[in-house]
């Protein structure tokens, strides 16, 4: 916990709800229209609109700006948990808050993405940050993070991630009016010319067999590689490990190389797993006419993959007060096992004792390239850091 300052800049406080024990700490009283309270917790939250640690969130802050959603995993500092809510609450000097909900039912994703990119370039030009966070299993990642980066004014980054359920892929909520819901998807604008922002994304991935072309595939469903169905290849490279997809599939997730002219190559997550059709639902699009392959890790090249995450986004000491938003993938949670906690050490390290973390493992990563497009990354470590400067330095 950061303690609260003269004002000049941000004031922080991060702390975790722990079911029969309660808060870690006394929540601070910072209610206010520049107040925006992050929230993470487990899915089965949606059953429990009046959750004690969301009750005394909302009647500790009925004015600021709530916005949360499920997890794979609960990230507070260098700390996993399940079945607690970790919290950050930021209370700006001169950054101006701004919360949009819509739910996905009866619009595509890129629509949805276009919706809330809109609303936010409606709220000013001088949008700094859009924190996206999505229903985890209704929604394509890819056409919704394309969606956002096109209607946000221009300079301003978009990140974020989809909500997640542990290893299950059966329910995932995102906060709406301070209530968890299913099926919606809130966007998280933050305004003004002193809000800082870094954002950095890493994975530790590499390729195993050969590239296979894509020969069909819908959106976020593969059906073929080479002309095969896709689980056939997952069986025969699986073996017995193939009986426990869709889980056992985040240990070897799909790179495929985008079509896009970059060269450049994404991780895919397995959602869902149909043995009728033989096909493979995942987190982002996998075009047809693309060339994909299978990949692996080590958990060392995992663990240096978010250190380098973290020492990309760190603020010099003078910077003032951050917060760091953790955003990693239920897949490297799964390879990594007993080691998770080793890659938000490090990370929680690289960014020094100035910015305390909060975040989530997710059914996917929202990160913007050097081109300012917002890409949807599975299997990384994604952190974004943001904090006002300190008047004397503006």
């Amino acid at each position: 916990m950061c303690a609260p300052g003269d004002g000049r800049v941000m004031d922080v406080f991060t702390g975790r709800w722990v079911r029969g024990a309660g808060w870690s700490a006394a929540l601070p009283g910072w209610d206010s229209a520049r107040t925006l309270v992050l929230v993470f917790g487990p899915s089965a939250l949606v059953d429990e609109p009046d959750h004690a640690g969301l009750a005394d969130l909302r009647r500790t802050y009925p004015v600021a700006s709530l916005a949360g959603c499920s997890t794979a995993g609960e990230v507070l500092g260098a700390e996993l948990s399940d079945d607690t809510l970790a919290v950050a609450v930021v209370r700006f000097a001169t950054t101006r808050v701004v919360v949009e909900t819509t739910p996905v039912e009866g619009r595509g994703s890129d629509d949805v993405g276009r919706l809330l990119g809109k609303r936010l370039a409606e709220s000013g030009a001088d949008l700094a940050l859009a924190l996206v966070l999505s229903d985890g299993l209704a929604v394509n990642g890819s056409a919704l993070g394309r969606g956002v980066s096109e209607t946000v004014p221009a300079g301003a980054l978009v990140a974020g991630g989809l909500a997640g359920d542990g290893p299950r892929f059966a329910r995932t909520w995102v906060l709406v009016d301070g209530v968890p819901r299913a099926g919606a998807v809130a966007a998280v604008g933050l305004f003004g010319a002193d809000l800082e922002v870094g954002h950095a994304s890493r994975g530790g991935w590499s390729p195993l067999g050969p590239e296979r072309l894509v020969t069909r595939s819908a959106g976020t469903v593969l059906h073929e590689l080479d002309g095969r169905p896709v689980l056939d290849l997952y069986r025969e490279y699986l073996g017995d490990l193939a009986d426990g997809l869709p889980a056992t599939g985040l240990l070897f997730p799909l790179g495929v190389r985008l079509l896009d002219g970059s060269g450049r190559e994404v991780v895919r997550t397995i959602l869902g797993v149909d043995h009728d059709t033989r096909s493979i639902t995942y987190a982002g699009e996998i075009p047809q006419g693309a060339t994909a392959q299978l990949m692996r890790s080590t958990t060392d090249r995992l663990v240096d993959g978010a250190e380098d995450a973290g020492q990309q986004v760190r603020r010099d000491a003078d910077a003032g007060d951050s917060l760091a938003l953790l955003v990693s993938c239920v897949g490297r949670r799964q390879y990594l096992g007993q080691r998770t906690e080793e890659e938000l050490e490090v990370v929680v390290e690289a960014l020094g004792p100035r910015t305390p973390a909060v975040g989530f493992y997710s059914y996917g990563e929202l990160t913007t390239l050097p081109s300012g497009a917002c890409h949807l990354e599975n299997q990384t470590m994604t952190v974004t850091v943001f904090g006002e400067r300190p008047r004397s330095a503006a």
